[in-house]
């Protein structure tokens, strides 16, 4: 049994989750591509006992869906379902503002997968896919576009 503690709550610092998932290679710079416009409508963070950040979670809408709009969990404290933990609240959010889906694009396609989503052609998506000017696409990231109906 686990015994470290850990805290979800909501946060207002969209930009020191952007920072958190760079630093933990699951977000590009803002440099690396164009931005699409997002609405952003929350945010969760994980802390530990010690108040250090170790997961967040950005839900977001463009074009009138939902989408996760980053999710990462420190490298350290993977495998702890902190990430399911995370995702589980994104979509209940989703659903309580009577969203019927929500789409992502996945560097890691198979822990999405276990969590119920499958993988899309991009046409059938929102226009959130900013990849295509990432300098790591296709070299060091090969995303998936994902979705999830309720």
């Amino acid at each position: 049994m686990n015994d470290i503690k850990y805290n979800i709550a909501e946060t207002d610092e969209y930009a020191k989750l952007v920072e958190f998932m760079i630093a933990n290679q699951l977000e590009f710079t803002e440099e690396d591509a164009e931005e699409v416009p997002t609405d952003l409508v929350k945010c969760w963070e994980i802390t530990d006992s010690a108040g250090n950040l170790i997961g967040g979670f950005v839900l977001a809408k463009r074009q009138g869906e939902y989408i996760c709009d980053g999710i990462a969990v420190d490298g350290s404290r993977r495998g702890e379902n902190l990430g399911t933990e995370l995702l589980n609240k994104g979509i209940e959010e989703t659903k309580s503002l009577g969203g019927r889906r929500m789409y992502l694009v996945a560097r890691a396609p198979e822990f999405f997968r276990k969590n119920g989503f499958v993988t899309i052609p991009r046409e059938e998506a929102p226009n959130f896919f900013e990849c295509l000017t990432c300098p790591q696409y296709g070299k060091t990231c090969h995303p998936e576009v994902m979705k999830i109906e309720f």
